[in-house]
C-alpha cells in the first residue's frame, strides 16, 4: 500500500508550536509526515539513549519498553540504535501511538516491514525534519533529529547517556528549554541526575 507524505510548512496550523519555542531559529523550515499529523498532538515520551550503554540499561530497557506496550504509552524517538530499533519492534507490536523521526530526508527511503500495520491504523507516524533529498544519516543530522525529537515531546527519558557524550549534551540543552527530563534508576545515572535529571517518569 503507497502512503502518501505530506508537508507541513512553519506557517502550517498543524506545524508544532513546540519546535519554534524549543529550537528559535534552527527551527526546520518545514516537516514531511507519512501518517496521521494529529499524533503529533499526543502528549508523548521521547527515548533518547547513547549508542553503546551497559547491558543493566539495556535490560531495564526493554522491560520498560514491555510496559509501555501495555500501557499503550506514546512514545517518540530516532530509534536508530540497535537497542532503539528492538524498543521500536515492542512498541510496533502494541497499540499505542509510536513517532518515528528518521535522520534523513524522505527520498529513496524504503518502509520497513512492520510500518504499514501501524499506519494504516493511525497509530505510526513518520516525522522528518530534513530536505527530501538529504539521504546520509550523518552523526551531525542524528543529533539535530534529537533536539527535533526532544522538543515534540513532553518529556524527555533518557536510557543513558555516556559521559561527556552528545545525548549528555542534549540533556542539558532541553533542561534549559525548561523541559522534563528523566533517567532509569541505575548506577550510572549520577550524572544526568547532578545536571537536574529526576529518576522515573516513564
Amino acid at each position: 500500500m503507497a502512503f502518501t507524505p505530506m508537508i507541513l510548512e512553519q506557517d502550517d496550523a498543524r506545524f508544532p508550536q513546540a519546535l519554534r519555542d524549543c529550537l528559535g531559529e534552527q527551527v526546520p523550515r518545514a516537516l514531511t509526515i507519512l501518517g496521521d499529523a494529529k499524533l503529533l498532538q499526543v502528549p508523548a515520551v521521547a527515548l533518547v539513549c547513547s549508542r553503546r550503554c551497559p547491558g543493566s540499561i539495556i535490560l531495564n530497557t526493554y522491560d520498560l519498553a514491555q510496559r509501555w506496550r501495555a500501557e499503550g504509552r506514546a512514545v517518540i524517538g530516532g530509534f536508530h540504535s540497535p537497542m532503539e530499533g528492538e524498543v521500536l519492534t515492542i512498541l510496533l507490536r502494541g497499540r499505542g501511538p509510536v513517532i518515528v523521526c528518521p535522520a534523513r530526508g524522505l527520498e529513496g527511503m524504503r518502509l520497513k516491514g512492520e510500518y504499514p500495520g501501524p499506519l494504516e491504523a493511525g497509530r505510526l507516524l513518520l516525522v522528518l525534519a530534513f530536505e527530501a533529498n538529504d539521504r546520509r544519516a550523518t552523526v551531525q543530522a542524528a543529533v539535530y533529529r534529537n533536539r527535533v525529537v526532544s522538543a515534540l515531546a513532553e518529556r524527555v527519558l533518557v536510557a543513558y547517556a555516556a559521559p561527556e557524550s552528545k545525548t549528555e549534551a542534549l540533556c542539558r540543552e532541553v533542561l534549559g528549554w525548561g523541559k522534563a527530563v528523566y533517567t532509569l534508576r541505575s548506577e550510572y545515572s549520577g550524572a544526568l541526575l547532578a545536571l537536574g535529571a529526576r529518576e522515573g517518569g516513564t
